[in-house]
């Protein structure tokens, strides 16, 4: 049975005005002018969507299925997120990771997780490791598990320049990455070293370093929240230059707190006339968000959310910038970094993972492989386990 959109303002994310869309199977199968001639009983929903915006479903690169959190004691480990804090932020494709905890959570648990996303509808993958080293894995290594894992894309996030990190060494650090890079090559899977950037002093210097003394590919190096201090943003915007890809994450930023949200952050990296098509904007949803003190104590802690990073994206709507500027570092930039076809586009053949934006540029409505699990703003499928109060 299909389902059939009209008059919807279409971004693929490539602005292609007024058109119509044919939807079975999960995919797209026809993008049009005109409305198509069907017979009626193919066709189980037609909507006339009154010139709405329709942009592909975000690709999240950067969440916690399981959780995170932790550093301040068991009592301080953050739930698993429910399938619908996903999908209500507009969130169709998602790969997942274990951050400081991969004791209490390790790789099993993270598959459970990420299968049950793909059960529910949902693109989902996810890295190996975590913070630390040695690394938290199911076969025994980093590239066995990339090989061996049908969902394991590459190896993340290892942390450098925080304290609580296991304080690499170049040499530590190239041989993560060399895992990683023919873990993908074996596969033809990404393979990207997905790093989590503290906010040490050190920034990116580790990640310099290996590209000046071995021939890794700079691509293989992806670096998550650098905007969380202006000089590891110009840094990190600088590793552009050499072939590297830089992932925002949507955080809040308080009036007296140092960082960028990824809006602005977005911003000043299109303004600099970087490479467009190496950027891009995650969530961390699920994940803490810690302040420490100098001594290192947990002061306060928020939660990451995929709400953060529908409003990053409703914030860039409403700054006037054409969305065909901003809209790929949300959808095909992601999709396209971590090797998943069909994701992040809307294009025949592609799958039908949709986000019908309302005037304002909230989310109102979200597909996910032809399902509808968010309607004018009232969520329509859950998780098993989840209740039907969500807060705003």
């Amino acid at each position: 049975m299909l389902t059939v959109l009209h008059s919807a303002d279409l971004y693929t994310p490539r602005s292609l005005g007024s058109k119509s869309l044919v939807l079975g199977g999960g995919r797209v199968l026809w993008i049009g002018d005109e409305r198509p001639q069907l017979p009626a009983a193919l066709v189980a929903e037609e909507i006339d969507l009154g010139g709405a915006r329709v942009i592909p479903g975000l690709v999240d690169l950067h969440a916690h299925p399981t959780g995170g959190g932790g550093e301040a004691g068991p009592e301080t480990r953050v739930p698993a997120p429910g399938l619908s804090s996903y999908t209500r932020y507009g969130i169709t494709s998602v790969v997942g990771l274990l951050g400081t905890d991969a004791e209490t959570r390790n790789m099993a648990s993270l598959l459970a997780e990420v299968r049950a996303l793909r059960r529910a509808g949902l693109g989902a993958w996810c890295y190996t490791g975590g913070y630390h080293l040695p690394p938290c894995t199911l076969t025994g290594s980093l590239r066995g598990d990339i090989v061996n894992l049908e969902e394991v894309i590459g190896v993340g996030e290892l942390a450098l320049s925080d304290f609580r990190s296991s304080q690499p060494t170049l040499d530590e650090l190239l041989r993560v990455a060399s895992e990683a890079q023919v873990g993908g090559m074996l596969t033809g899977k990404a393979g990207l070293l997905h790093l989590h950037m503290g906010d040490g002093p050190r920034g990116l210097e580790l990640v310099r370093s290996a590209l000046e003394t071995s021939e890794l590919p700079a691509h293989l190096f992806h670096p998550t929240h650098v905007n969380r201090r202006e000089p590891l943003l110009e840094e990190a915007f600088e590793l552009t230059r050499q072939g590297c890809s830089i992932d925002l994450t949507a955080f809040p930023v308080g009036p007296d707190e140092e960082g960028f949200t990824a809006d602005d952050a977005l911003a000043r990296f299109l303004d600099a006339g970087l490479a467009a098509e190496r950027v891009s904007v995650s969530s961390d949803s699920g994940g803490c968000l810690p302040v420490f003190d100098a001594q290192g104590e947990l002061t306060h802690m928020d939660v990451g959310s995929g709400a953060y990073l529908a409003q990053a994206l409703g914030n860039l709507f409403k700054s006037g910038r054409s969305p065909e500027q901003f809209l790929p570092a949300f959808t095909s930039n992601p999709a396209h970094l971590a090797k998943l076809p069909g994701r992040g586009v809307l294009d025949p053949g592609s799958m039908a993972d949709l986000v019908v934006l309302g005037a304002d540029a909230s989310i109102q409505s979200v597909m996910a492989a032809g399902r509808w699990h968010l309607r004018a703003g009232v969520v329509q499928v859950q998780g098993p386990f989840e209740t039907s109060s969500y807060p705003a």
